[in-house]
């Protein structure tokens, strides 16, 4: 008898199903199956929100919530208009400028490429939000990494907003303005050498942009902004959670006990930088406001701030990764310190 129809045999799957990752054919997903995806997680916590809104309101209404939301959305108000300024910068950088062209603007041998780099920072009109994606791009585009992690750490505290807020903050202390430039400028340089010399390639982790292959500049241009804005707009929201919550904790007692002692101001000052986490724009007007340490103890909050603390911390972790961040920034943290010591004692 001749067969007109093939026998199904076990685990055969029908014809026209998409083929699997080992050549065969698997079968297309069966109708209704249930999907957890972002928008209904969005919708069910809104959901929760509306079914417990009285104990909600009630938690909200607390002073330490009041304080915790102020803080963040301080934080987030002020960094983010940085923040996409650094991606539109970042986003020009990957799609109109060829790389040939930093090998005619920066000198040939890295150890002259790093104060260069850091003097350029003086062109960029934001804060460290706005350097990190910048200074991503330039790795990228072929830039030597001690030149990019020197404009990474200098671009926040010598442009011309930064120095300008810092002369209005302090206006009997002239002083404050030069130190803060010359000692960002130092340790941002030294921190690009130090990479230099004792920096490895296996620690800094770019993360990889699709090639927009068949897409116009300006195609290209606008994905490579969603691109950076997703990624360092979510890190920017943690970090701004992190500084809001140790900021509604902290008690203020401390400050007034740690400016007893001249050391202690220094280091006190310095980790407040780093857990304030105050956009470069305004931290001058905080460190003028404390009134009880001293000018070099402000220095150093001035000086450390921009270069290091829990935001920048979580941009540069999902930039160059969590193993650069690791090593960078308590070395950054260290070299910080010790240039505004430096500074203060030659300046102030």
């Amino acid at each position: 008898m001749a067969v007109t129809e093939k026998a199904a045999l076990p685990g055969a799957v029908p014809e026209g199903a998409p083929p699997g990752g080992d050549g065969t054919r698997t079968p297309p997903d069966r109708e209704g199956e249930w999907h957890f995806s972002s928008p209904l997680a969005l919708t069910l916590l809104l959901l929760l929100v509306v079914v417990f809104q009285g104990p909600v309101r009630g938690a909200l209404s607390k002073p330490v919530m009041q304080s915790w939301m102020t803080v963040f959305v301080a934080v987030v108000v002020q960094a983010l208009p940085f923040l996409v300024l650094g991606v539109l910068l970042s986003a020009a950088i990957a799609v109109f400028v060829p790389p040939s062209f930093f090998a005619r603007a920066l000198p040939g041998h890295p150890a002259l490429a790093v104060p260069v780099a850091g003097l350029a920072g003086v062109i960029l009109p934001g804060c460290e939000c706005a350097s990190v994606p910048v200074a991503g791009a330039l790795v990228r585009r072929g830039v030597t990494p001690a030149a990019a992690i020197a404009f990474l750490l200098s671009a926040p505290a010598i442009n011309p907003i930064v120095l300008t807020a810092t002369a209005v903050a302090f206006p009997r202390d002239p002083e404050m303005v030069v130190g803060r430039f010359a000692g960002s400028l130092l340790v941002a340089c030294a921190m690009g050498w130090l990479w230099q010399r004792l920096g490895r390639t296996d620690w800094l982790r770019l993360p990889a942009h699709a090639h927009h292959e068949g897409e116009t500049r300006g195609e290209a241009f606008w994905s490579s902004v969603r691109h950076d804005t997703m990624q360092a707009g979510g890190f920017l929201v943690l970090g701004a959670m992190a500084a809001a919550t140790l900021k509604a904790v902290a008690p203020a007692e401390w400050l007034r006990t740690a400016a007893a002692d001249p050391v202690v101001a220094i280091l006190a000052l310095s980790v407040l930088a780093v857990l304030l986490s105050i956009c470069s724009e305004a931290d001058a007007f905080v460190a003028a406001s404390l009134t009880q340490f001293s000018l070099t103890a402000k220095l150093a909050f001035l000086i450390v701030g921009p270069m290091i603390d829990l935001k920048l911390f979580a941009m540069q972790a999902g930039t160059f990764g969590r193993g650069f961040a690791l090593r960078f920034a308590p070395a950054t943290f260290v070299a910080a310190i010790a240039g505004a010591v430096l500074t203060g004692a030659v300046l102030l």
